[in-house]
């Protein structure tokens, strides 16, 4: 059911029945490391590159989540995912070993919730039964396409983020136990003329209170209403200047449990992580491996998760254009 001016509600509340979460060592090094599924201890994974290792990530993210909800593959009816390779290549290759219908989708740093909130749709209006969503990053590639090679060793400056090594997967299905999505907010872009690559928090930040702000007004709702409101992935420099814009359009954050993946996953202060995390596993596996084993546990009922996305490529930057950004936020519910 559509509400407001971009919010979808779920009427049969489709239900997050497994997830999976698969992480490289500095994520393995931070706050949340209890939480994975999986730690590797180098960023090669014994794979000949890192785009080859980035596409492992998920391709076991994606294994682990179908074991986890004690199914098989043929029990899938569509996998939604994407990441920020050219071409999306690493979701489309690890679709080629899954084996099923596959519905491709790019939000960059935003695509955990925009295909979350897709595979909930699928699921919510009788399309399908089981829909697995899924992305990844990995440091060295996004690095690598979207700044200076790895191997350049260039100095980053403070308001830098650092991209995540990870991938998230979570099926969503009709019935079954856990948490269950409840609305999501498609986001709209937003850009306010920033060109630095090396900011992207500061870019985002307008796009997530947009949609945030957008989501209370279609359902109705107040910050306090969540248990926990989380940004995905702003870091330090966004975060701030996310919650400025929050005062400015009158929405009382303070009142509430907010927080961004970005600075979640790292320790920024014993971690050279720069101003925090960043990139499409950021917000993934936070929200499938650390928030929803916390919803599971009864620790929290209600959470909104805006996942933003900065939607620029190497083209774009090299023909000095601003950065178009967006934000997708979906609710999740733990009942009983």
């Amino acid at each position: 059911m559509h509400v407001g001016k971009q919010t979808w509600r779920f009427s049969n509340k489709p239900v997050i029945i497994s997830t999976a979460t698969v992480v490289g060592p500095d994520e393995g090094q931070g706050p949340l490391a209890d939480d994975f599924d999986f730690v590797h201890d180098d960023l090669d994974m014994q794979e000949k590159s890192w785009e080859k290792a980035e596409r492992k990530l998920l391709e076991q993210a994606t294994q682990l989540a179908v074991v986890n909800g004690n199914i098989t593959q043929d029990d899938l009816d569509y996998f939604v995912g994407g990441d920020l390779m050219n071409q999306i290549i690493s979701n489309s290759f690890a679709a080629r070993a899954l084996g099923v219908p596959y519905i491709g989708v790019f939000g960059a740093c935003s695509t955990s919730m925009q295909s979350l909130a897709i595979a909930s749709l699928l699921v919510d209006s009788g399309n399908a039964k089981h829909v697995m969503a899924g992305t990844c990053s990995h440091n060295c590639t996004a690095e690598k396409q979207f700044r200076y090679p790895t191997e350049y060793g260039s100095q980053k400056p403070p308001t830098a983020q650092f991209t995540v090594t990870g991938a998230g997967a979570a099926i969503v299905a009709k019935n079954g136990q856990g948490p269950r999505v409840i609305a999501a907010t498609i986001g709209k872009i937003v850009d306010l003329g920033i060109k630095d690559p090396f900011n992207m928090g500061a870019a985002m930040a307008p796009a997530a209170v947009d949609t945030i702000v957008t989501h209370l007004a279609d359902l109705n709702r107040k910050p306090e209403d969540y248990d926990l409101i989380v940004t995905g992935d702003l870091a330090s420099v966004g975060f701030g200047i996310a919650n400025d814009l929050f005062k400015k359009a009158g929405v009382p954050m303070d009142k509430a449990n907010y927080n961004d993946c970005g600075l979640m996953i790292f320790d920024l202060v014993k971690q050279a992580v720069q101003a925090g995390g960043s990139g499409c596993g950021c917000s993934a596996v936070v929200t499938y491996g650390h928030i929803l084993k916390k919803m599971k546990k009864g620790e929290l009922k209600r959470v909104l998760i805006a996942a933003t996305g900065a939607l620029l490529s190497p083209l774009s930057f090299q023909q000095g254009e601003t950065i178009p950004c967006i934000a997708h936020a979906v609710t999740l519910e733990m009942e009983g």
